[in-house]
């Protein structure tokens, strides 16, 4: 947010800062599998619409009385609808998947999202990747090749959209680093949903369905109160604790989306899936360690 705590008060509750980034893994994971369900009765586009009409009225409640209209202001307007336009594709995509892909499975695809971080900021933003970092980007995409192995349920074209879902995330993350020297969280974070409910608001018309449902409205409602409210926790937690120190717990949601899986919608991965998804947490395991380095 536009105020900060100090780096003090970040150091000494680390617990603290663990216990809100798992819970908001929690709400990620708990969004993703809110999508699952409802992207079988309605459109994804719909689906996308509501998840961000919902959080930006929520983060328009949060915000606006306290930064007022000053929230909106940026130094770098075309990065940041860039940057949103680049978290919408990762919502369609991700979404689309996961019509086809069960949800650890999706899940732990769309986490190589840290490792193209490492690929992309070396013509991005001029950083040195060591030897190592690379070695973790090209065993996290073997982690991917055994979930998705050939023979596999998953080898199909649809893999793709996790796949495409991960290097959208990607560069999100690496604009958000840029655009966090001259803006904002709060500012980058609410431009990015409002831009987005702009957008998905111009194409709804076109893919509209009533909710059949008072229960899929409350879905719906569920769905951006779960995106919103991770958001949140996620970025309380970083006032308390280090982003290398809460890196690995960020996993988690890989966990939480596979006991999702099984208990909503029957689904746990075979062997080779766990050992694929191991693999890639063990290489973003070993990327947070040597940036904490």
């Amino acid at each position: 947010m536009s105020s900060q705590s100090p780096l003090s008060n970040r150091i000494d509750q680390p617990l603290k800062g663990i216990v809100l980034v798992c819970l908001a893994t929690f709400l990620f994971s708990s969004h993703d599998a809110i999508s699952k369900y409802l992207s079988a009765f309605y459109p994804i586009v719909m689906v996308v619409w509501v998840r961000y009409v919902v959080h930006t009225v929520l983060m328009a409640g949060f915000l606006l009385p306290r930064e007022g209209l000053r929230v909106l202001r940026t130094k770098r307007p075309l990065l940041q609808v860039v940057r949103a336009f680049c978290l919408v594709g990762v919502s369609l995509l991700f979404t689309t998947g996961l019509r086809h892909i069960p949800l650890a499975e999706a899940t732990s695809v769309i986490f190589l999202a840290p490792l193209l971080v490492t690929a992309l900021s070396v013509p991005l933003l001029k950083e040195r990747v060591t030897r190592g970092q690379w070695v973790a980007v090209l065993v996290g995409f073997g982690g991917v090749l055994l979930i998705v192995r050939p023979g596999g349920t998953l080898f199909t074209p649809t893999i793709l959209y996790p796949l495409s879902a991960a290097v959208c995330f990607a560069l999100y993350q690496v604009l958000t680093r840029i655009l966090a020297r001259t803006d904002s969280s709060a500012t980058s974070n609410f431009i990015t949903g409002l831009t987005n409910t702009l957008l998905m608001s111009l194409l709804v018309p076109f893919f509209w369905h009533l909710p059949s449902s008072l229960e899929h409205s409350l879905f719906m409602l569920a769905l951006g109160t779960c995106g919103m409210g991770g958001h949140m926790l996620l970025t309380q937690a970083f006032r308390h604790a280090s982003p290398p120190l809460l890196a690995p717990f960020g996993y988690g949601q890989i966990v939480f989306a596979g006991l999702l899986g099984l208990l909503l919608f029957n689904h746990a991965p075979d062997q080779f899936g766990l050992l694929g998804i191991a693999i890639i947490v063990g290489s973003g395991l070993f990327m947070a360690y040597a940036q904490k380095r």
